[in-house]
């Protein structure tokens, strides 16, 4: 819960860190927003543009403009977390992984490293994990980079609403 009037300060930074290091689910409340006069669309947009910006590099969470004293949209927050719970116990059929990311893998290879060619035969999701956890099988699993497991985790948030909650990708020898 962030306060409208004050922004994002040094407490609500440990907090968010916290609920990453425990991989748990997030939804941004901007309370005491009765307060704050310019409510234009473009005000909005900034806001929560500047609370993405300070929270990055996680920056797929809902963001909820409320006011306690008020009851606006108190009941929208219970909704969004529950909505929030649902995506981190999401459980994807691994037919559906691999009907969207095998075409896409063949699109859009891993780059190429020192002249070895990265192929991802198969992916799917690890059950009983405390977070969506996926698994790609690779023969070079070693030289798939960053940005590349992030261009996958960003189709994954993409075609399956993963909102708010965090996932984990591997990327394993087959």
């Amino acid at each position: 819960m962030i306060d409208a009037t004050r922004g994002i300060e040094a407490q609500d930074l440990n907090i968010y860190s916290l609920i990453q290091k425990n991989k748990k689910g997030i939804v941004v409340c901007v309370n005491k927003w009765d307060l704050v006069e310019n409510k234009t669309n473009q005000d909005i947009k900034a806001f929560e543009s500047a609370i993405r910006e300070r929270l990055a590099p996680f920056t797929d969470f809902p963001i909820i403009f409320t006011s306690a004293v008020t009851k606006q949209r108190i009941f929208k927050v219970v909704e969004t977390a529950l909505h929030v719970y649902e995506n981190k116990n999401k459980k994807v059929p691994t037919a559906q992984l691999n009907d969207k990311f095998l075409p896409l893998i063949e699109n859009y290879p891993p780059p190429a490293w020192k002249g070895k060619y990265i192929k991802i035969k198969y992916c799917t999701q690890l059950p009983n994990t405390q977070i969506p956890t996926f698994v790609f099988f690779a023969n070079l699993p070693q030289y798939v980079k960053e940005p590349y497991r992030r261009f996958l985790e960003n189709k994954l948030r993409e075609w399956w609403d993963f909102e708010g909650t965090p996932v984990q990708l591997f990327i394993r020898a087959k």
